[in-house]
């Protein structure tokens, strides 16, 4: 075992550099083999019971860190070399493991050369696994090989050679491996045609390069290879969970339901069964508490089962707390999750914009909790491999996590404005164009948010505000998170949106979006935000537009007015839409008219 000193940020053992993915390390490509490698002592435990509650059992560890470079026997993350497959960037020659020198490893070939590791490896198609290509049993297959006896024959192992022949042009023709033992040769170009490893005889192991021969008894995976770039962004699809670390508070439609079972006449509606004296008995209870019959009859029912399924729910705990916390105004409890409560009923501004938003809260302080679930490789339908597939995999995984601590800004918006503009049916048929692509495609409908119109339109928002915080914040774009609350067809209807950094280092709580969640300061700024999506730099093609986006997932929405940085963004910047916002040809939007009351209407009040 070889000790490369590098350093990698604790965010980065989550993603992009986690389990199972790909790391360029000092010339060697290397691989994290999952936890079950990892030694547990040196691996501190991460408590987030919000997440647990999600995950199921097992336990959080963040991955072991050194002291820095002048420890030596400190802490550390066990890497895999992958692919064991090299070449000499001086002779060309390939072998499959590097040379021993001293009793160290030696990363050079016998004639002095760095050995390059070889730049294509083989994934499977649905089944995650990931391999290398055997160069050798490759280079002797193809349609002219099967006819030469030479070739079929050939035991020259140590004689492969990779080189580019400049006479072949540009493209993958132009490399080729060859055998210096029997003369065969083939060409890149053979390689990666659909289905080429297959007709080869290559066949998928099943494993991953850490896990042994014999895993998985021996059986082969029935999924077809494809060969692949070792680099290309398709062979590692992390798929992470995050939590914000707050008290879980519970929704005030599973609280009003306790207070009407606790009615002294609530049995006489249980007893009735839904005859006349239970609404009679209904009306009565609902009048003093302020809701519906329907709804104290819907307790009776028992249909109310449905709040104690959100409690589930990450998202519905932190709306019910943030709603709390709002309520509080300043907030003197301490801990991991502060948040002021903010009025907008003195701001001054333009009041198409502060009749829509109705709070806003200062998150001086948040915790959040960020766990490796698992990988894909090659297509988002694959199958997921678990970041734990070691002998304790089933009974109690561990996953990597790590924690982070900042600050954000959430706000509310009013549910009565976002009810009357989401009914409006221009409003239904343009969300309603996202609905149909995300039912049709299997990996969305199980990964991203629902496309209502309140969805779309305060994610978009909150990407314009990201963009415009980056200029404002002293935060760089891709250090700002969101968190987006917004589905009608819950019992508790949730429309908000937090914007968050969370990092592992001092930029998680430098203070600058606290500061702009000043009301005097936010209301500008998200003036100013909407000034900047008014005019997209590749309108009138973008404005018009109800097609762009990876798989065609967003409307009016491209780089140059409401995309950010991935790492950013809750669906890695799909189901965006400026229609919705600032409405459209036929489209009334959630904040059409502030811009037209900001110029025409409202001169006392200025844009920063």
């Amino acid at each position: 075992m070889e000790k490369i000193r590098h350093d990698l940020r604790l965010s980065e053992t989550i993603t992009p550099f986690g389990v199972g993915a790909i790391a360029d390390v000092r010339g060697e490509s290397l691989m994290a083999p999952d936890t079950s490698w990892w030694d547990t002592k040196l691996a501190q435990e991460v408590v987030c019971e919000r997440l647990m509650a999600r995950l199921g059992a097992g336990v959080l560890r963040q991955p072991p860190t050194h002291a820095g470079r002048t420890g030596k026997d400190t802490a550390s993350l066990l890497y895999w070399r992958f692919p064991a497959w090299r070449f000499c960037e001086r002779c060309g020659k390939l072998s499959k493991l590097t040379g021993r020198k001293k009793g160290k490893w030696d990363n050079h070939c016998e004639c002095g050369g760095l050995l390059v590791p070889m730049r294509f490896v083989a994934v499977c198609e649905k089944g995650s696994h990931i391999q290398d290509i055997p160069w050798f049993q490759w280079a002797h297959r193809g349609r002219e090989a099967g006819m030469n006896e030479a070739v079929r024959v050939c035991r020259a192992y140590k004689e492969l050679r990779f080189r580019k022949v400049a006479s072949r042009g540009e493209g993958l023709g132009s490399l080729i491996v060859t055998c210096h033992g029997c003369g065969n040769f083939r060409s890149f170009a053979e390689l990666v045609g659909k289905g080429s490893l297959g007709r080869d005889g290559i066949r998928c192991s099943g494993r991953q390069p850490w896990e042994l021969e014999n895993t998985g008894g021996g059986k082969l995976c029935p999924h077809p290879l494809v060969a692949v770039q070792r680099g290309a962004t398709g062979n590692y699809i992390a798929e992470r969970i995050s939590a914000l670390d707050i008290p879980e508070e519970r929704p005030q439609s599973a609280a009003v339901a306790d207070k009407i079972r606790g009615h002294v006449y609530f049995d006489k509606i249980v007893a009735d069964n839904g005859g006349p004296q239970a609404e009679m008995v209904a009306g009565w209870i609902a009048e003093e508490f302020g809701v519906t019959p329907e709804a104290v009859l819907a307790v009776a029912a028992g249909e109310e089962a449905t709040a104690d399924e959100m409690l589930l729910d990450l998202k519905d705990g932190e709306w019910a707390a943030f709603l709390k916390k709002l309520s509080a105004q300043r907030d003197t409890s301490g801990g991991d999750f502060v948040v002021d409560g903010r009025s907008l009923r003195e701001a001054a501004g333009p009041e198409n914009l502060l009749g829509v938003i109705s709070g806003v809260g200062q998150v001086r302080r948040v915790r959040e909790v960020r766990a490796l679930r698992g990988f894909r490789r090659y297509d988002a339908d694959a199958a997921l491999i678990r970041a734990d597939i070691g002998p304790n995999e089933r009974r109690h995984p561990t996953y990597p996590a790590v924690e982070m601590f900042g600050e954000g800004i959430f706000l509310r918006f009013d549910e009565q404005r976002l009810a009357e503009w989401e009914s409006l049916t221009a409003v239904q048929v343009r969300a309603g164009i996202l609905k149909q692509r995300r039912a049709d495609l299997e990996w969305a409908k199980n990964r991203l948010d629902v496309p209502e119109p309140r969805y779309v339109a305060l994610h978009t928002i909150s990407h314009l505000l990201i963009r415009r915080l980056a200029f404002e914040s002293g935060y760089a774009s891709a250090a700002l998170q969101e968190r987006i609350y917004a589905n009608p067809d819950r019992t508790d209807k949730t429309a908000g949106i937090l914007i968050y950094t969370a990092a592992g280092d001092a930029q998680g709580t430098l203070g600058g979006l606290v500061r702009l969640g000043e009301p005097e300061k936010l209301l500008p700024l998200l003036v100013s935000a909407l000034e900047d999506a008014d005019f997209c730099s590749n309108d009138p093609v973008c404005i018009e537009s109800d097609s762009q986006g990876a798989s065609q997932l967003n409307l009016s929405a491209c780089h140059g007015c409401s995309l950010v940085s991935e790492t950013s963004c809750e669906t890695a910047n799909r189901l965006l839409d400026r229609q919705l916002v600032l409405g459209g040809s036929e489209v009334r939007g959630l904040l059409d008219g502030v811009l037209d009351e900001i110029r025409h209407v409202t001169p006392r009040f200025t844009v920063g």
